[in-house]
């Protein structure tokens, strides 16, 4: 009986070490298989991140240097080119040149004639009415300005930001006048202008520019084509 019984209990250890080492295996393989499958997918490339193509050192570089100096308010007019034109057209200087007036014709000769030309017929004496009414009628034209093909702005800078044109905008109107900020694609690159306009007459313009001035506000005068 006490044989039958230790070969009991040898069988029994026998079984639960055979479950202990399959469960260890077991765990060893699920192991290798996991990391199998994460080495799988780091190597795998990810979609739509792998096709944008990297920027290298040498476009950063170049990047960098060409934004180094780059400013906003280049092509407006200086003060020395201002006062040589007096005007920015579409944000580049253009001097304004005078029209001149065309060189009246010469006088044709008169022909020769053998035979004394008549003596013209008098002219009816104009009556005071006529004479009034010509007169006031060379005053009207005489009066009336040419028609300006152009409009005009004051600009008060040029700005990278749109909250730096914004407080730009606030501190003309603390001044008494009112602005608008006009978005412009330049270099690449938004740039937000602060203007007051349009002023139909240069004149205006031009006063509404030395106030600002005046003021300690730089603006530029910008002409654009109606």
């Amino acid at each position: 009986m006490s044989k039958g019984q230790g070969g009991g209990g040898g069988g029994g250890n026998s079984e639960r070490g055979g479950f202990v080492l399959g469960l260890i295996v077991g765990l060893l393989i699920g192991l290798a298989v996991a990391l199998g499958v994460a080495l799988y997918i780091n190597k795998t490339p990810i979609p739509f991140v792998n096709k944008v193509p990297q920027r290298t050192a040498e476009q950063d570089a170049e990047e960098a240097a060409r934004n180094k100096n780059w400013d906003p308010n280049a092509p407006l007019a200086g003060k020395n080119a201002k006062a040589a034109s007096g005007v920015v057209s579409g944000g580049e200087a253009k001097p304004v040149v005078p029209v001149q007036a065309p060189a009246s014709a010469a006088p044709a000769p008169a022909p020769a004639t053998t035979a004394p030309a008549a003596a013209p017929a008098p002219a009816p004496a104009p009556t005071p009415a006529a004479s009034k009414a010509a007169k006031a009628e060379a005053k009207t034209e005489a009066k009336a300005p040419a028609a300006d093909p152009s409009i005009y702005f004051v600009q008060a800078g040029a700005y990278l930001k749109n909250d730096d044109a914004e407080s730009q905008r606030a501190k003309l109107a603390l001044l008494g006048h009112a602005a608008k900020i006009y978005e412009f694609e330049q270099s690449g690159r938004t740039v937000y202008r602060v203007r007051i306009g349009p002023v139909d007459a240069r004149e205006e313009a031009e006063s509404l520019q030395k106030k600002l001035e005046s003021s300690g506000v730089e603006a530029n005068l910008v002409r654009v084509q109606r």
